[in-house]
This record gives C-alpha cells, sequence and structure tokens, in this order.
C-alpha cells in the first residue's frame, strides 16, 4: 500500500457526514455514536487521504452479528485487528478511502482518539508540527505503514497525554 500525506481537502467533512449517513441508515445498532477522528478531521492538516471513522456502541461485540451490513456498504471486516476491545473496518481495499474503529463507550481508546482530534484543533502550531513529521516519516518510510507509525510515535507519545489532560477538563471524560 502507498504511504501518502497530502494537503488538507475540503472535501474530507462531507466525505465523512455521507458515510456517517451510510453507516447509520446501513448497521442495525441503535445506540451508535459516530466521529470524525484521525488528521482528516483537522481543518488545515496534512493528512493521509483516509478517512478515519470512530463507531462507538454500548457493546462493541454487538457488532460482530453486523459483518454482512457492513460488507453490504463495502467494508472489509478484520475484527479487533491488534487492539484488544476494538472492531475495525476498512473500505476499498489498497486504494483505502475510508476506516472505522469500533468500541465501546468508556473504552480509553474513544478518549484518546477523541482529545488527541481537539487538541490538534485548538493548538494549530502543534498541528503544523504533526504536519510537517507525516510529510517527512511519509517520505523516509518507503511506504511501510510500520515505520511510518514508529516515525511519527515519539511525537504522540509526548502529545497524547498533554492532549488528554487538556480535554478531560473540558469533557470531564476520564480515559
Amino acid at each position: 500500500r502507498r504511504i501518502e500525506v497530502v494537503a488538507y481537502c475540503a472535501a474530507w467533512p462531507s466525505s465523512f457526514a455521507a458515510e456517517k449517513d451510510l453507516i447509520e441508515n446501513s448497521i442495525p445498532i441503535g445506540d451508535m455514536q459516530i466521529y470524525h477522528i484521525g488528521s482528516t478531521a483537522v481543518p488545515m492538516l496534512a493528512a493521509k487521504p483516509v478517512i478515519d471513522i470512530l463507531l462507538v456502541t454500548d457493546d462493541v461485540s454487538k457488532l460482530d452479528d453486523c459483518a454482512g451490513a457492513f460488507e453490504k456498504i463495502n467494508y472489509t471486516c478484520k475484527g479487533e485487528f491488534g487492539i484488544p476491545g476494538r472492531r475495525y473496518y476498512q473500505k476499498g481495499g489498497h486504494l483505502r478511502s475510508h476506516q472505522i474503529h469500533a468500541f465501546s463507550g468508556g473504552a480509553e481508546r474513544v478518549t484518546k482518539f477523541l482529545a488527541f482530534k481537539h487538541y490538534l484543533i485548538n493548538h494549530p502550531e502543534i498541528a503544523t508540527e504533526y504536519a510537517a513529521l507525516k510529510i517527512a516519516a511519509a517520505f523516509n518510510c518507503a511506504h511501510d505503514i510500520n515505520k511510518y507509525s514508529q516515525l511519527k510515535q515519539e511525537f504522540i507519545a509526548h502529545h497524547e497525554p498533554l492532549a488528554i489532560a487538556w480535554y478531560q477538563p473540558k469533557t470531564g471524560v476520564s480515559p
């Protein structure tokens, strides 16, 4: 798979909104909350052109019975895919356009995803630094997603706790 970081695209929010509507109308779980997360959710942030979606439900295992519904809307069900408690779905194969990270409400990763997104939105200087790092990582990773992730890890490890500490007083949410 090609690892490419591109300039922010103004169509990303509407792509998320359309996909959110599709998911809400196709997946038979009534208690879902669906969020746009990741770099495509941060205005003006360079990103891999893949819409990251966070789906939160009261019990993520309910989604296991929805594999056929996800497949009907062109998602490949990947199970936990390396993260316990997650259900992961990809759309587009090697030309991935969307990916869903699903968790039960109260999962620590839900807070991390939302906190990091809002932290970058509210700290544009940090978002600019992150964009430069991501562009360099994409250039230097030889299209290896693991290497790309490793090149970003130190930045994320430093800023994620800061994001959570910044986010919690605003939301009252604990990781």
